[in-house]
């Protein structure tokens, strides 16, 4: 099994990225350019399926994510994480070393454990290509090393995860449609109309499966949320990092919402969708969302600390979200270079229960940078 991977592996990369930064020092250097030619995120453009399932490699930035809730045959709730990211460097055109890194291949892992609680957690980084790792397109298939997330011709996601010291393999069936997420896939992220990426997500997700923790073994079930966004242009300048919410509505309804932050406190951009059991969807616009946090807890490692229970309001809904533990909290500095909290959290209205999801809070310690 390999492991985390370590300095030299990192180094290898760097000085891939590194090397292709020489030329422009090099003697006649003039005559190369660096590609920045990015796609743009674009108002109107219809996302089609299967090929917008798979990846989008001129585009800057890219993400497959999964989460959910699992119970283990003896009853324990556990939460899980699966993302695999894809970046896109500058890079010199003509540059013709096979080792240049076109395509980064970035993957996360996490399972919330009540009772350990804190995360199993594991991470891994990769250039694209050699069999090593990669993004097709047309379909999603993402792989690195032991790391793999698949969409079979059934429609069946397979995910299989041997992380350093824990395994998951999961089958997730979808049991609705797509939720396009904004303006027909096309979700905007800043009074800046460049600022946006194309997005879906795929929420009540059917999961079994097996997972090992520590050599011990529980087979599992419960339900996921996907969400897959791609874009050139994520943040504005002055945002920091964002909330985010995935819930999967008791129902059979989903809710996603999210607000972008900036450095001087304020909210540069808010939205999401609700979509009811029937099937109608609703978008929201920053007029419709707000995120008040509860509680904040402190990590014991980095120092950061989270609003990790919140009030959420959607429209004329209002939901408070409880994370399943407090301690979510997930270094990812030796691949992505961020420190985030991802969370399982159930979530209220009124007091009584209506579901279960996932939170995302980034930009807490540092500002986040996918620039």
């Amino acid at each position: 099994m390999r492991r985390l991977p370590g300095p030299a592996s990192l180094l290898a990369v760097a000085l891939s990225i590194a090397a292709t930064l020489c030329l422009a020092a090099a003697p006649g250097a003039a005559r190369y350019a660096a590609d920045t030619s990015y796609a743009a995120v674009t108002r109107g453009t219809l996302l089609t399926f299967p090929a917008d399932y798979g990846s989008h490699d001129r585009f800057r930035s890219e993400w497959w994510y999964v989460t959910g809730w699992l119970t283990t045959a003896g009853g324990k709730p556990l939460g899980f994480q699966i993302t695999f990211f894809r970046a896109r460097p500058a890079i010199w055109r003509e540059n013709p070393s096979a080792f240049t890194a076109r395509q980064l291949i970035i993957a996360h892992a996490a399972i919330s454990d009540p009772e350990r609680g804190r995360l199993w957690r594991d991470q891994r980084v990769e250039r694209a290509g050699f069999g090593l790792a990669g993004a097709a397109a047309g379909d999603t298939h993402a792989w690195l090393d032991h790391f793999t997330l698949v969409r079979g011709d059934d429609g069946v996601y397979h995910a299989r995860v041997a992380g350093t010291n824990f395994s998951l393999d999961l089958a997730l069936s979808p049991t609705q449609p797509p939720l396009l997420n904004g303006l027909g896939g096309y979700s905007r992220k800043s009074p800046e109309p460049a600022s946006a990426s194309y997005y879906y997500s795929i929420p009540h997700l059917r999961v079994t499966g097996r997972i090992e923790r520590a050599g011990r073994g529980d087979a599992v079930t419960g339900e996921a949320w996907l969400d897959h966004e791609w874009s050139s242009a994520y943040l504005d300048r002055r945002a920091v990092g964002w909330d985010w919410i995935g819930i999967n509505l008791d129902d059979g309804g989903a809710l996603m919402a999210f607000r972008i932050r900036g450095a001087d406190g304020t909210v540069r951009w808010a939205g999401g969708s609700l979509r009811d059991r029937g099937g109608d969807v609703r978008t929201f616009g920053p007029a419709d969302i707000a995120f008040t946090p509860v509680r904040e807890w402190k990590s014991p490692r980095t120092g950061i600390g989270y609003p990790v229970e919140w009030r959420v309001r959607a429209g004329a809904r209002s939901f408070n979200l409880k994370p399943l533990m407090d301690d979510q909290e997930n270094d990812t500095r030796r691949s992505s270079g961020a420190i985030y909290w991802e969370g399982a959290v159930r979530a209220t209205e009124g007091g009584k229960p209506v579901g279960r999801g996932y939170l995302e809070l980034t930009g807490y310690g540092e500002p986040l940078s996918l620039r």
